[in-house]
This record gives structure tokens, sequence and C-alpha cells, in this order.
């Protein structure tokens, strides 16, 4: 049994999977890396989504996309944002693979943003093979920190790994949610691609973790194997295996939201943007997902979180896919009390 239940309060509304990202130019030890012409063109077109200028890739980003956060949730019809912390790849055995990534935000930097910012609720990232990663683990749970965030296939973590199951088993007893990466990728550079299967979020899952399986397992580039059956006959076994529909309405991942709709998942979906990653209406209307007005009328919502909301309502979600998430861990309220 979890130490700390869900409170009883009427849950809030929230987007469950909205990025932070720093260039360190506050002393946020934050970093950006965006090697090659193709990270450097996707690094421009997110920017572009997020409604940041350009100059920033260059200095001033920490404050900038702060401040952007703030002004977001509060031009949106959302009561709160799930911001996500972001760590570093290591080895099984601990070892950092140093150079890796585009991108990095520690959870330190994170919470002092969600405390500043009314709204603002925080996703830790902890690579449970480092040797301080209990510790981590430990101090996130006592600021009131009820969800991790991790990119298995980019931090070269194997959930499956039983060396790990004191981090799944704490992670249970202090009822904080693991959010995990599923399925395909095509922004980040990635360690080892299986580790986004997820099959081999079995053993938290076994461990009494509540696990959100992000994206749904589905397709993001043309030739990723798509997984989202195998998240549907999981959750027939496990009830505490959830999962989100982010990045569902961007021109690569469009083709996963039919299965969220109609399947066994239906009732298992948590709302979700992947800002600054872009939502638009445009896939889903070509899928036949969204009438040509609803996603000629999303093009004149200028906030990227709100016209997100706006498209998936459209689709179909259900009002209950907006609150889940507080629902089932009681973010809101931990995170304003601390343990």
């Amino acid at each position: 049994m979890s130490e700390t239940q869900p409170p009883s309060h009427q849950p809030l509304r929230i987007d469950g999977h909205v990025h932070l990202v720093g260039d360190g130019s506050s002393g946020s030890r934050c970093w950006l890396k965006l090697d090659g012409w193709l990270r450097r063109l996707q690094g421009r077109m997110l920017m572009s989504a997020a409604g940041l200028p350009l100059h920033l890739l260059k200095g001033g980003l920490d404050k900038a996309f702060e401040r952007r956060l703030a002004e977001l949730i509060q031009t949106s019809s959302l009561d709160g944002l799930l911001v996500l912390a972001q760590d570093e790849a290591y080895q099984s055995n601990g070892t950092k693979i140093e150079g890796f990534g585009s991108f990095y935000v520690p959870n330190g930097h994170l919470f002092e943003v969600c405390d500043r910012n009314p709204g603002l609720y925080p996703a830790c990232s902890i690579h449970p093979a480092r040797a301080d990663a209990l510790e981590e683990l430990e101090m996130a749970l006592q600021r009131g920190c009820r969800v991790l965030k991790l990119l298995p296939n980019c931090l070269n973590v194997d959930c499956a790994d039983r060396r790990f199951i004191a981090f799944w088993e704490r992670m249970a007893a202090g009822n904080m949610a693991l959010l995990s990466h599923t399925g395909g990728e095509f922004t980040l550079p990635q360690t080892n691609p299986d580790f986004a299967n997820p099959r081999r979020l079995q053993l938290p899952l076994e461990a009494g973790v509540t696990v959100i399986a992000a994206h749904a397992a589905g397709r993001s580039g043309l030739w990723d194997p798509d997984w989202t059956r195998d998240l549907e006959v999981m959750a027939a076994t496990f009830p505490n295996l959830f999962c989100d529909n982010s990045a569902l309405c961007s021109p690569n991942r469009w083709r996963t939201l039919p299965a969220l709709l109609n399947g066994p998942l239906r009732n298992r979906v948590i709302h979700g943007s992947d800002y600054p990653v872009p939502s638009g209406g445009l896939g889903p209307w070509l899928g036949g997902l969204l009438r040509r007005a609803d996603w000629r009328a999303s093009s004149s919502i200028a906030n990227p979180i709100e016209r997100d909301v706006f498209l998936k309502t459209k689709i179909g979600f259900p009002a209950d896919s907006f609150t889940r998430l507080d629902a089932l861990t009681g973010l809101s309220q931990a995170w304003k009390k601390g343990v």
C-alpha cells in the first residue's frame, strides 16, 4: 500500500506532457545541443512551434522558455501543465555516457520553475542506474513530485533490468507514476530503440507502479514498429497501465488515434500535448478523424497548448482524459503540500 494516496479533491484539467528546455544561461545547468544540420533544423522548427524567437538558440533560452510556459497556462482553459525534466544517458553500470543526447534539464531547475509559477507541476527525471538514483528519488518524493519521466530508448534505460527493482518499488510506495516514452522516436538520438517497447515496462508494473505509456507505443517514422496492440494486450493484465495521447496531432503520429478512441485503451488515456512538438489538425483531418471546419478553426488558436486541447476534444477524447492524471496521482495537491 502506498504511503500517500491521491487526496479526495476535484481533479484538475492538466496537460500531462510538456517539455522544459533550457541552455544554462541563467545558471540552471541545463544544456541544449543541436549537432548537424538536421538537429539544427529541428531546433528551429520546435522554437517556431513554441512561439519563441530563433535568436534564443544563441542564448537566453532558460528564462524565455519559463516565461512562455507561464504565459501558456495563463491563457489556456486548462488548470495546469505537467512539466518534464530530462536526465542524461547512463550505462547500466551507472557510468554516464558523456556527450550523448540533445538536451538536459536537471530536477533542481525544474522544481524551481514550478515553485515560481502557479499551475506548473513537475515530473522529475532520474536514470535508475545512477549511483544516487534512490537518494534523488527520495528528494523528489519529499518535495511532493508524483510523476517521473523517462525516455528509455534515448537515456539507455532497460526498464526490465531487475537491478532496478528497488527503484520501482520505492516509486510504487510513494505513489509516483512513471511516464515512459513508448514507440518510435524521430526528434532525439537513441541508444537502443527496443527500450521503447512497452513489454519492457512489465517489471515496474509488477512492482505496483502506475505506468503511463507516452504516445501509446505508436509509430513516429514510417518504418518504426507499432506496439500499440502490445499495449492493449498488457492493459488487460495490468489495471495500473495507462497511456497518453501526446503528439498524436502531429503529422507523423496521428495514425495511433483510432486505437485510443475506439479500442480497449479508450478509458486509459491521459491528455498530453508534447509541447513544443507542433500540434495541428492536418493528419487527423486527412485520416477522417476531424472535420475540415474544426481543422481550419484550430489554426486560429495562437496558444499551442490550447490548440491541442481543442483538437483532442473535437477528435473525440472525453472530458475525463483531461483530469485522469490528477485523479490517479493527486499531483496538484501533493506539490502544494510536499510530504
